[in-house]
Formats: C-alpha cells, sequence, structure tokens
C-alpha cells in the first residue's frame, strides 16, 4: 500500500480483501475481480479496463465516492497491482476535488508511488470529469 496523501492511498488487490485497520472505506476499480468486501469497511466496485482509457463516466463515479467517504474515512483505492487504475482515480480525485493542477498531481503520484503508470490519456480524461462536474451531471 502506498499513501499518495495523508488519508488517500492506493493499492493492490489482496490489499482490498485484507485493509490495514486504519482504513475506512475501500474502492475496487479493478474490472477482473469481485469481491463481497472486506469486513467492518465501508465498500465499493467501479470497474475500469486495465491498460484502456477510463471512461468519463466511471471515473466521475469513483471521484464522487472518494469524495463522499474521504471525510470520514481513510480510502483505500484498489486495483491489481496497485499502478495503474488505482493511481488514475486518485489523480482524478486531487484534480477535480482537492483542485490541485495536473502536473503537481503527476509529480505527487509518482513520487509516493514508484512504478506508478496512469492509464492512457488520462489527463484528457479529468478534464472531461471536471467538465461533468461543473455541468453538475451525470
Amino acid at each position: 500500500m502506498y499513501q499518495i496523501t495523508d488519508t488517500l492511498s492506493v493499492g493492490n488487490i489482496y490489499e482490498a480483501e485484507r485493509p490495514p485497520a486504519h482504513i475506512g472505506a475501500v474502492l475496487l476499480v479493478a474490472e477482473e475481480f469481485a469481491l463481497d468486501g472486506p469486513a467492518g469497511v465501508i465498500y465499493e466496485r467501479i470497474p475500469l479496463k486495465e491498460f484502456g482509457e477510463a471512461k468519463p463516466v466511471s471515473l466521475h463515479r469513483a471521484v464522487e465516492w472518494i469524495e463522499r467517504h474521504l471525510p470520514d474515512h481513510r480510502v483505500l483505492v484498489c486495483c491489481r497491482a496497485g499502478m495503474g487504475r488505482s493511481v488514475s482515480v486518485v489523480m482524478a480525485y486531487l484534480c477535480c476535488v482537492e483542485k490541485m493542477e495536473y502536473a503537481e498531481v503527476f509529480q505527487l503520484v509518482m513520487t509516493r508511488r514508484p512504478g506508478a503508470c496512469p492509464l492512457p490519456n488520462i489527463q484528457a480524461t479529468i478534464k472531461q470529469v471536471q467538465q461533468l462536474r461543473e455541468a453538475g451531471r451525470v
């Protein structure tokens, strides 16, 4: 597990199954896995395709889910390896909700999660999510 901010981390499928005790909410974004969700933890699955471009609607849903749960819980976003989809979702959250600039978010994530590999065209997809949020739809 890699801590990106004080309350937001990324991890792999094994950490999604057995999150550390300080984690209160787990978001699984791996399309190829389905879990029942760890006991005592808020859990959601929003599937994203590995190595593919994220659909703006799915990314928007993930950002909103994190936004709902982050104020009261430490959130862990997981995919198969904790390198691509989970990182991309966290990047979208930081840009869309925390209003950080993409370049700053990219640098933060690459520093905190060595080996991170954001999804293709994630910057453009984040811009689409920002537009969806501004329009107040989806």
